[in-house]
């Protein structure tokens, strides 16, 4: 059952970074994103619960720590842009205001970068074993945006995103542990 999960986060893994390379998309495209995040989620999902199992009736569930290590850490900035997107489009209120946004530069600028950059950095101090540094990442990250966080919409980005972003880090190392 180990070798399952494995599998489940590995084409979990690729799928998110399938998501993630489609980018921006929009119309027909975007659904089909929207279909390889959930199906992404889902797979991440089993892979927990198949790891769990399998780490509690005794199955040897020893996996390399680099492949590990470095597949959790791929997942998590994979799996985070297109799942922070997806928040995005989930909290617009109607179809008009979403149509609006998409037609209107971010008030952010530079976001999928810094949340790339974000969940690598989460992801790593956890596999360090420094958790603290997941408040300095995201004290640098405030005060890199404050002047920014003035306007209402670019506000409510940067929380959804920050919060979004750093679950999938926390959940992606959360899932490798469960793969030692």
């Amino acid at each position: 059952m180990f070798w399952i999960a494995w599998g489940c986060l590995s084409l979990a893994t690729v799928l998110s970074c399938l998501a993630a390379y489609l980018g921006y998309a929009i119309g027909n495209r975007a659904r089909w994103r929207e279909v390889l995040i959930v199906i992404s989620g889902l797979l991440a999902a089993s892979s927990a619960v198949l790891s769990a199992a399998s780490g509690s009736t005794g199955l040897p569930a020893q996996g390399p720590a680099f492949y590990v290590v470095m597949l959790s850490g791929i997942f998590a900035v994979s799996f985070g842009g297109p799942f922070t997107e997806l928040v995005f489009r989930l909290a617009a209120k109607n179809d008009s205001e979403l149509n609006k946004e998409e037609s209107d530069p971010s008030p952010l600028r530079g976001g999928l970068w810094i949340g790339l950059l974000e969940r690598a950095a989460i992801v790593s101090t956890l596999w360090a074993g420094w958790p603290e540094g997941i408040a300095v990442v995201l004290a640098i990250k405030g005060l890199g945006r404050f002047s920014e966080l003035k306007d209402h919409r670019a506000a409510e980005q940067f929380i959804l995103g920050t919060f979004s972003s750093g679950l999938v880090a926390a959940a992606s190392y959360g899932l490798g542990l469960l793969l030692l």
